[in-house]
């Protein structure tokens, strides 16, 4: 028997680690949880013979799970079920809000102390594996300074923000790296960057019959938070068109670490993504760490965790001697 894992959230993400689970011999799809009704997922679902459970009832399963993969949204989802989880359930996310990762950590932290469950958070690759690189290279390099660029891929954050505007009826916008920005940082310069020189936005938009494109076009430009501090590119589509078109969910980015040490030579570090499918990536990210958080539990660990804690060993179901041979 492998792994026993649940998914909470059958969206984008959760089809993504169901994908992932089938990749990985040494773990098996326990259940699926979900707040809508199961049966109208039940059938739409890649794992022949898994029970989808309404979401209410996944204490009933305490015992039968290694670990829950969490595959809500940061907003309201992970910071309530993260921690409510993790007092019956060892628990993986990929909680992605920066500035709030502190309070996350500190409130999964309590509860799977004392429940003796491990809880790791923010297991995505921004924050997450780009997490691990920006560490890395300021570890090697502490002189030197760090850039970070996303794209060229879908915002599903952002392309959200635009649907919400009344008069819109359906939306993309990607994330577009300055190029410009970028070779200077690979060239060593290491320059002051604003956020309006490091990427621009480029919005695909559907609108509602009738809705006014250049009020909308405007509202989008001046949304702040999403859109004002950028250079921002509005185009009007047909909903044919954005099926045609833009119906993938594609990402990536780098992060860059440039430095020059005492004998004035230039360092330049560089790690990058290219992905074709966002949730397909992000979800064999999650299995990943599915599996060091049961192995963590299992030699008797509990209480919270970041990427940053989790040695690479842990990650892998080669064994001691298979990882040898790849140092």
């Amino acid at each position: 028997m492998g792994i026993r894992i649940g998914i909470v959230g059958y969206g984008n993400l959760g089809k993504g680690v169901e994908l992932a689970i089938q990749e990985n011999s040494d773990m098996e799809l326990a259940a699926i949880f979900t707040r809508r009704n199961p049966a109208s997922i039940a059938d739409k679902i890649r794992t022949k013979g898994v029970p989808v459970v309404a979401f209410e009832k996944v204490q009933e399963w305490k015992g039968k799970i290694d670990v829950l993969v969490l595959c809500g949204g940061s907003a309201t989802d992970l910071p309530e079920q993260t921690p409510e989880l993790a007092r019956m359930f060892n628990v993986v996310d990929s909680f992605d809000t920066h500035k709030n990762i502190p309070t996350h950590f500190a409130k999964v932290d309590e509860v799977a102390k004392k429940a003796g469950t491990i809880g790791i958070i923010s297991s995505g690759w921004d924050p997450g594996m780009f997490s691990v690189n920006r560490v890395m290279a300021e570890a090697i390099l502490p002189s030197g300074k760090s850039y970070t660029f996303w794209g060229k891929g879908v915002s599903q954050g952002h392309s959200d923000a635009i649907r919400r505007i009344k008069g819109v009826k359906d939306a993309r916008q990607y994330t577009i790296p300055v190029e410009e920005a970028v070779e200077r940082v690979r060239n060593g310069e290491n320059p002051e960057l604003t956020t309006r020189q490091k990427h621009t936005r480029e919005c695909f938009v559907v609108l509602e019959d009738g809705a006014d494109a250049k009020k909308i076009e405007k509202e989008i430009k001046e949304m702040p938070n999403y859109f004002a501090e950028y250079d921002t590119t509005v185009h009007f589509i047909s909903q044919e068109e954005l099926l045609k078109e833009h119906v993938g969910l594609p990402h990536g980015g780098s992060v860059l670490h440039g430095a020059v040490t005492k004998n004035g030579n230039k360092q330049v570090v560089e790690y990058s993504l290219k992905l074709d499918s966002n949730p397909e990536f992000t979800g064999s990210i999650l299995i990943a760490y599915a599996r060091a958080a049961y192995r963590m539990n299992q030699k008797g660990e509990s209480g919270a965790k970041t990427i940053l804690d989790v040695s690479p060993a842990l990650l892998s179901s080669k064994t001691q001697e298979e990882l040898l041979k790849m140092v």
